[in-house]
């Protein structure tokens, strides 16, 4: 069994990377073969339509830019499962995680009649961490982040979205001007919800590594 994680969040220790940290050590127990990737330390961009993964006789699914997302591309083909984390920017996940599924998307449609040609079975679990609370997380973002998870079943697999609310931004908010959010909400969220999120991080990791 193959796991394959990855971190599409700026910040390599955050709430994330925590929950993915969690989920891997669940896939590891479970007895997967796990590989953690920060994406924001590779040096890639989005897809640049250089249609070389269409031509004729062309391997399928494989992206030909030489870049270092490329092979990592491939792996995630080849592994049994994938469980990537990205915090909401702006509404929407990060710049890295779109650049990567344009070019995982991409590769793997056909041209010809819009089927995949990826015939493997990858499942996926998709962590989501926010500032916002459940209910504006319900209210303005869950339709979309379900659409997000959805396009995640081009691999074929049972995919899990994780959504994880209220998180803490900062260690000391005293530092910065942030003066809309409530840092006693945001430390009781952390300190009594997001250790139940980790949790059941480990509790999906296991699931997806046996």
């Amino acid at each position: 069994m193959k796991a394959i994680v990855l971190n599409a969040s700026p910040r390599k220790k955050w709430n994330t990377a925590k929950l993915l940290r969690s989920a891997a050590d669940g896939a590891a127990k479970a007895g997967a073969e796990v590989e953690y990737i920060n994406l924001y330390d590779l040096n890639y961009t989005g897809c640049r339509s250089c249609m070389l993964c269409k031509r004729k006789g062309a391997e399928r699914c494989h992206c030909y830019i030489k870049d270092d997302l490329s092979s990592v591309i491939d792996r995630i083909f080849a592994a049994d499962t994938l469980f990537i984390g990205t915090p909401i920017f702006l509404g929407r996940p990060t710049s890295q995680y779109f650049a990567l599924m344009e070019r995982l998307h991409f590769c793997a449609l056909s041209y010809d009649d819009y089927s995949n040609y990826f015939t493997g079975k990858v499942n996926v679990a998709l962590f989501v961490t926010m500032n916002a609370t459940k209910e504006f997380y319900d209210r303005l973002y869950k339709e979309q982040f379900e659409a997000y998870a959805n396009e995640l079943k081009q691999l074929n697999g049972e995919v899990y979205l994780y959504p994880c609310y209220n998180t803490l931004q900062v260690a000391d908010y005293s530092k910065f001007s942030m003066s809309s959010f409530d840092e006693a909400d945001k430390r009781r969220a952390n300190e009594e919800q997001f250790p139940v999120d980790l949790s059941r991080a480990f509790e999906l990791g296991m699931k997806l590594g046996r």
